[in-house]
């Protein structure tokens, strides 16, 4: 595999990271704001954000979509593992960032 997928892997798994850290806290100060408890919030904005998360970081669906198309139609199966492992890297940084959160709150998180 090339080097330039490596940095996709780590950058995917970043990204996702700093999205779910980042927007549950920015969230969270928005609910503090106008009176909601920001510790609940940011497990609910977390919640919310997890999905949006993989997406963002592995650069939209349509791209992803184009490489499974080619891997399923051309025969590409480095194709098909390279997509499925910066999938995996992008829930790798979501259930970290969910885990931080977890014990940074102290909450339930399911």
């Amino acid at each position: 595999m090339e080097e330039r997928f490596f940095e996709s892997f780590i950058q995917c798994f970043f990204i996702a990271f700093g999205i779910v850290i980042g927007g549950s806290l920015i969230g969270s100060m928005g609910a503090f704001a106008v009176g909601d408890p920001p510790l609940t919030s940011i497990v609910r904005i977390a919640r919310s954000l997890q999905i949006w998360a993989i997406v963002a970081a592995i650069g939209g669906t349509f791209d992803a979509i184009e490489n499974i198309q080619r891997g399923l139609n051309d025969g590409a199966t480095i194709d098909l593992v390279k997509q499925a492992l910066l999938i995996l890297s992008a829930m790798g940084g979501v259930k970290l960032a969910m885990l931080l959160i977890h014990w940074l709150v102290q909450e339930e998180i399911n």
